[in-house]
Parts: structure tokens; C-alpha cells; sequence
């Protein structure tokens, strides 16, 4: 295996130089280049290939959730590290769902060369540790909210679309859930559509924050 191909992409030169100079110093790393905006960062993404890319959240032109939108839509097969001065739980499970790999505060870049080579190998990476799945990731976040009792008898939810907006809290989609489940698609959108009414919800990341923040699902 050759060395991890990395990107950068941060409106901020001083952070651009920090990261570079800690990538430079390390044979199994190769850095292929920087980019100072999000427009940028989905440009060099799809024309350079990377493995890893290092994308800061707040940038101008096109704002971190919206890039990592853009390369989820186009399907780039590369594994991106979302950088933030601060996140909450809200915003992590959003970049999760929109295929980031690993979420890393500014503040603990020593952390950065094993969270590249965590995600370069298929972990996640949260909370300056490697993390094996998504789904940990989703049981850690479930045991630290509080549970509000009652909440599925109160909003007459079934077991099947318990089931259902479990794997939904796991980022999957109608397709992978009705394969999981052994339905038809339509089925699950017909389940989906009957959940978004009876909770009130109208996206399936407003749905995954509502189960978690209520256990609404087991870890």
C-alpha cells in the first residue's frame, strides 16, 4: 500500500500551513494540494482523487455541509475529515449521514495523522479516537441523551417503523433498508411517509436527531 494522498481545503492560511508542515513530515502521507473554499474543494476533489480529504465547516463560497453534500450527490469516492472549531452532536450526526468519515476539532490537530490513517483504513474517528462504525458512533450519542419515556406510545409508532427509523439514525437508504428488512422499496417509503406524519417531521436528519435525542430507537 503506497502512501495516503491527502487535500486540504481551509479558507485560512495559517491553519493551511499548520496542517501542511504536519503532513510533510510524514513519509505515509502525500499532500496533493490546498484549497481555500468549498467550490474549490469538490473542483480538486474530482480532479486530483484524493483518499482523504481535510475539509474545514465554515469556508466561504460553499460552506463544509453543503461541499460534503456536493461530493455525496457526485459520488467521490473519497473519505473526508471534517474540521471544526466546535461541533454539536446535531452537526456531527449530519456529517456523518453525508459521508464524512471522521470528525476533528481544530484545537487537537496532534490528533491528525492517526485520524487520516484511521479513515485511510475504513474507521471512523470521533472524540479523538477510532471508532469502527457509524452505528457506534449513533449507540454513544443515544446513551448520552435522556431519554423521554413513552415517546413511541405517545406518537403511536409501530414496531416496524421503529425498526425502520432506527436504520434511518444509521444514515441508510430506502433501499438499504427495505433490503435489510426483506420489503419493497415502496413499502418503505410508504412506512417513511407515515412516520414524517406522525412525529412531524419532514427530513430524515430531523427524524434521526428527534430518535436520538429521545432514545426513541435502542442503542
Amino acid at each position: 500500500m503506497g502512501p495516503i494522498r491527502v487535500l486540504i481545503a481551509d479558507d485560512d492560511p495559517i491553519v493551511r500551513e499548520l496542517l501542511s508542515r504536519v503532513l510533510r513530515r510524514n513519509p505515509k502521507l502525500v499532500l496533493l494540494g490546498e484549497a481555500v473554499d468549498g467550490l474549490a474543494a469538490v473542483k480538486l476533489v474530482s480532479e486530483l482523487k484524493p483518499d482523504v480529504l481535510i475539509l474545514d465547516l465554515l469556508m466561504p463560497h460553499l460552506p463544509g455541509m453543503d461541499a460534503l453534500r456536493a461530493l455525496t450527490s457526485a459520488e467521490v469516492p473519497v473519505r473526508t475529515i471534517v474540521l471544526c472549531a466546535y461541533i454539536g452532536k446535531r452537526q456531527i450526526v449530519e456529517a456523518l449521514q453525508l459521508g464524512a468519515r471522521a470528525v476533528l476539532l481544530k484545537e487537537s490537530v496532534r490528533y491528525l495523522v492517526a485520524c487520516i490513517e484511521a479513515v485511510a483504513n475504513g474507521y471512523y474517528w470521533v472524540e479523538n479516537r477510532k471508532i469502527d462504525s457509524v452505528a457506534e458512533v449513533i449507540r454513544e450519542l443515544m446513551s448520552a441523551s435522556l431519554a423521554e419515556p413513552g415517546t413511541a406510545e405517545k406518537y403511536k409508532l409501530t414496531g416496524r417503523e421503529l425498526q425502520i427509523i432506527s436504520f434511518v439514525t444509521l444514515g441508510n437508504t430506502n433501499r438499504e433498508i427495505g433490503h435489510a428488512l426483506s420489503i419493497s422499496e415502496e413499502t418503505v417509503k410508504r412506512h417513511m411517509a407515515n412516520i414524517f406524519d406522525k412525529v412531524g417531521m419532514s427530513t430524515r436528519l430531523e427524524l434521526a436527531m428527534f430518535a436520538i435525542d429521545r432514545q426513541l430507537v435502542s442503542p
